[in-house]
């Protein structure tokens, strides 16, 4: 899905985690050792998990390790934790994404921060990666909250198409700890090696930023030009997996830092 790269021992990356997916007295993921492993962080909105008192807590966590902040919007989808496809009518689902990013970007205001990247969770994510009609939604969405906001999504997706053509910023994602497909596109986590771990993980992610591309299980290998790479915090390998990450990439001379 994205054009190949050429890339240099010494360069930098972001990494990000989505975080914040706590629920009331129901814990999700260990983001007290996981925000200080990375560079950036999408927070969950409250829609697939999260609440006020967890946005809260988890932008002043960000804002004390000096992590760049960013919004985790997704479908309305508690019990589903968001990857089920609700299918939604665009204009609720616009509704749904102003109201969700507008409560991080208030919640951030009042501790004396901003938002500044808004990252689809789940199943809308990847969705809108090749439904062209959704990724318009979403951005379209998104630029008439704040048109400064930078759109991340899959590298080479419709969703960066998207966020281009709406006049968004935007920022290319790949994934250390997912299996990708031949076509670019993540694997189904329905599908067995859906999921990778920490050593895996960060094999993965030191050959999207140094040679912008994945190995397949086949020994087939897929362009994958990425400003940005993603472990999911909601693993219980995820403080490892980034820990793992961090030894990696440091050992191929690339450092870490948010854009």
């Amino acid at each position: 899905m994205a054009g190949a790269s050429d890339r240099q021992p010494g360069r930098q990356i972001d990494l990000n985690a989505d975080v914040g997916e706590s629920f009331g007295p129901w814990s999700m993921g260990d983001d007290e050792h996981l925000v200080p492993l990375v560079s950036s962080v999408n927070i969950a909105c409250g829609a697939h998990a999260g609440d006020p008192s967890t946005i809260a807590r988890t932008v002043r966590l960000a804002i004390r390790h000096g992590v760049a902040i960013g919004a985790h919007p997704g479908y309305p989808d508690l019990a589903g934790f968001g990857r089920r496809d609700l299918g939604m009518a665009s204009d609720d689902l616009e509704a749904w994404l102003i109201a969700q990013v507008g409560a991080v970007q208030a919640i951030a205001r009042s501790e004396g921060a901003t938002v500044g990247h808004v990252k689809p969770h789940g199943a809308l994510y990847n969705r809108a990666a090749r439904d062209e009609a959704l990724a318009a939604t979403i951005a379209r969405g998104i630029a008439r909250l704040d048109a400064h906001l930078v759109l991340v999504g899959l590298a080479g997706s419709a969703l960066l198409d998207a966020g281009r053509a709406a006049g968004l910023p935007v920022r290319a994602e790949g994934f250390a700890d997912r299996a990708y497909e031949a076509d670019g596109s993540l694997r189904d986590r329905r599908r067995a090696g859906s999921l990778l771990g920490p050593a895996a993980a960060a094999a993965q992610a030191v050959a999207i930023a140094r040679d912008g591309a994945v190995t397949l299980e086949d020994g087939a290998r897929v362009a994958v030009s990425a400003e940005t790479i993603c472990l999911h915090g909601d693993g219980i390998e995820a403080v490892e997996t980034a820990m793992a990450i961090r030894r990696a990439l440091a050992d191929a001379g690339i450092g870490v830092c948010a854009p």
